[in-house]
């Protein structure tokens, strides 16, 4: 367990440098726009509802004003910086950049509509003295492991489908960056949980799906309209 840091403020780094190939389109994924407004500055709005109160945005090489307009009159400071080759290096990047504060958040733009309780219970999470936090939904579907013979089901009943924003202790996010050596992990959380960090979950949302095809953007804008 970590200190608690329940006096200190809330940064964020949400990485947006995908290219969001399988999205199509001529813009980048996270300024694509669901309900007129951009992916990216949904997930601002959505972090700052939930008590971020500074934000890393990590974007690709060129793409700086890009951004910038997209973030006109974002609900809470941010800066941004450029990504780098892989997620893991632009996440580094991020943490280099972030300003005081010794809970992070680390938010895929490409999940713009978690809802703020969401945000909220993660951080409360690390407040409560957590060095990891992933918030999680379970399996619905049936699921099958291919082996080199056939396949077989897996149990779903212990498997949960990892979401954004991922919460840590500042220090422990540094550490396990810093000693990843160059390694390639699914996720932040992998990469403290193989240096012995604990993770802990707490309920994710449907709503913060990932938009990854176009049929995600049709969902997300019945969503949208759906919250009123």
């Amino acid at each position: 367990m970590t200190q608690n840091t329940s006096e200190e403020p809330v940064v964020a780094i949400v990485v947006a440098a995908g290219s969001g190939v399988r999205l199509g389109g001529e813009v980048p994924k996270a300024v694509r726009t669901v309900a007129g407004r951009p992916l990216v500055r949904w997930s601002l709005d959505a972090l700052a509802a939930g008590g971020v109160t500074d934000v890393v945005v990590v974007v690709a090489d060129g793409l700086q004003d890009t951004f910038r307009a997209a973030l006109l009159g974002a609900p809470v400071p941010f800066q941004i910086v450029t990504g780098g080759a892989t997620r893991q290096e632009s996440v580094a990047r991020g943490i280099a950049a972030l300003p005081a504060g010794e809970v992070v958040l680390v938010h895929d733009a490409a999940r713009p509509l978690v809802p703020a309780e969401v945000v909220r219970d993660v951080v409360a999470a690390v407040r409560a003295g957590a060095a990891v936090v992933i918030p999680v939904v379970p399996v619905s579907d049936t699921i099958r492991q291919v082996t080199g013979t056939g396949s077989m089901v897996v149990d779903r009943s212990c498997l949960r489908a990892v979401q954004t924003p991922q919460g840590f202790a500042r220090a422990a996010l540094v550490r396990a960056h810093a000693s990843a050596d160059g390694r390639e992990y699914t996720d932040d959380a992998a990469v403290c949980e193989a240096l012995g960090y604990e993770v802990v979950l707490v309920p994710g949302s449907r709503e913060a799906l990932k938009i990854t095809e176009p049929h995600d953007l049709a969902v997300a804008e019945v969503i949208v309209k759906d919250r009123g």
